[in-house]
This record gives C-alpha cells, structure tokens and sequence, in this order.
C-alpha cells in the first residue's frame, strides 16, 4: 500500500529527513506544509472529497473527477491544479490526472501555547 503523509513540519524537519534520504534510508512519502492554516487552506472539503473520488481510480481526465464529485468542471479545474501544485495529484503523460497513492495520512499536533 502506498501511503502519502501530510504533516506540518518546519524547515529543520524537513531538512534532517532530507539528510537521511540522502544517506539511504528510506523516509516514506511525504508533503509537508508550513502550518495548519495552509494545510486546511489547501485541502478544503471539496478537494478533500475529490482526493477520496480518486483513491484507487486510476488515470482520469478533470472532466470525469468532476462528474464523478457531481461538481461544476471549472471549480474541480481549480481544485486539480492547487492538487497538482502540492504533489498530492499527478499528471499523466496523456494529460489525465491522477491521485497515486491507496492512503493518506495527516499527522500534526496541537499543542497549548
């Protein structure tokens, strides 16, 4: 199973796991973002319910996701190509696109300030 985690993660975070990558041990998958804001910003409900279309569909064209979501193309259009933006969606070489992983996780904590 291919998992894809969302996570927040600051800049010393991303570069320590870079460093073991590149050392060859293996991270996992991962998109991380600045902060919860961001994150929420970028997968609002309408993507979040696209992502959950796509799981195990395959290729499709912004056409079909948007039949399949029952939403107006022009707004999945957006939404893909904030997707496209953050990893989450691929493009495939025909144009369609796709959501390559069986699974996301989200892992952040909120902590008291």
């Amino acid at each position: 199973m291919r998992t894809v985690t969302l996570e927040i993660a600051s800049r010393e975070k991303i570069n320590e796991r870079f460093v073991h990558a590149f050392e060859g041990e293996s991270q996992g998958e991962f998109i991380s973002f600045e902060s919860p804001a961001l994150l929420f910003k970028t997968l609002s409900g309408k993507r979040w319910e696209l992502l959950k279309i796509m799981t195990g569909a395959g290729a499709m064209t912004i056409r079909e996701a948007a039949r399949r979501a029952g939403r107006d193309v022009k707004a999945v259009h957006g939404d893909v190509h904030a997707l496209l933006k953050t990893g989450l969606l691929h493009k495939t070489d025909d144009g369609r696109i796709v959501f390559p992983f069986d699974a996301v996780h989200v892992d952040f904590m909120l902590n008291a300030a």
